[in-house]
């Protein structure tokens, strides 16, 4: 019995020994976003999950293109399942890429193409291509399945309700795609640990094209050692007639030397600072979670 209440000191011990340490993380973070005028969340677990922290971490934020990746992960199920194929060739009509877009697709192909699926969807994560997301939104039936698709996974919290083109016409509607930073972390989790959730080869995929993520050089990986390995998603908005920009995002898995991750969904939200400072505040935070589980025994 005395071995059973000592155990359960222990435990207990560790337990509010680690919550102070994640409380020193914490105020490190708020440290971070102070002074800026915008609406930050932040959502943070490392390892198997288990010593975690948000700030604003139910606050429904707008995704902008972090929804591609699970999007990204309804197509590669789908694949899985066999709706689709690997090898699947999908024709791309000039009117399927839309003008006054970001598509490094339309750039390489201004007159259509015939692509692999595999090649759509590492436009789409990689480069963040937003006729790509579109073309691979109506092969899968639209916005409601890959929102189907996450809820048949017990994700909640994560609204995909419109397409790009959607968006582009209505600055109003980006707030219908929607998430918080807890059910993206969470996401990211089942996505990473899960193995009902993509093949093997499927997830390998995926971790692959996030890791060649070309956009969002100065957030999540800013002020990283040149060599770490960031799997990641960005997001980012227009900025409005008034100067509020409404998502600049970030969300992705680091990898410690030591091969353990850390799962960070950084989101800065109606924002009234310029592109540069909302930039900063997300590299700002990584590398201040970065230099703590650096130092942290494990």
């Amino acid at each position: 019995m005395k071995r059973i209440i000592s155990l359960f000191i222990y435990l207990l011990l560790t337990i509010i020994h680690s919550n102070a340490q994640l409380d020193s993380l914490k105020a490190k973070i708020q440290n971070c976003i102070k002074g800026n005028n915008a609406e930050i969340g932040v959502a943070i677990n490392a390892y198997s999950g288990n010593d975690s922290l948000s700030i604003n971490g139910r606050e429904h934020l707008p995704m902008q293109s972090v929804y591609k990746f699970p999007i990204a992960l309804a197509v590669l199920s789908a694949i899985d399942k066999g709706k689709f194929t690997w090898n699947q060739k999908i024709v791309i009509t000039k009117k399927d890429l839309l003008p006054n877009t970001w598509s490094p697709l339309r750039e390489k192909y201004p007159n259509g193409a015939i692509l692999p699926i595999g090649e759509i969807i590492k436009y789409m994560v990689s480069q963040s291509d937003n006729n790509g997301c579109d073309i691979l939104l109506r092969l899968l039936g639209g916005p409601d399945f890959a929102e189907k698709f996450l809820r048949q996974n017990q994700i909640e919290d994560v609204s995909i309700k419109a397409t790009e083109e959607e968006m582009h016409k209505d600055l109003n509607t980006q707030f219908s795609n929607w998430t918080t930073p807890l059910a993206m972390n969470k996401l990211l989790i089942k996505y990473f640990f899960s193995n009902k959730l993509l093949s093997k080869k499927s997830h390998n995929f995926l971790w692959d094209i996030m890791t060649q993520t070309s956009t969002g050089a100065n957030r999540l990986k800013a002020q990283l050692p040149r060599n770490a390995i960031v799997a990641h998603k960005t997001g980012t908005s227009f900025t409005d007639s008034s100067g509020v920009t409404a998502a600049t995002n970030d969300v992705g898995i680091i990898m410690l030397p030591n091969q353990k991750k850390i799962f960070i969904s950084v989101f800065v939200s109606s924002s009234k600072e310029n592109a540069e400072t909302n930039e900063k505040i997300i590299a700002d935070i990584s590398k201040t979670t970065w230099d703590y589980f650096m130092t942290k025994k494990q």
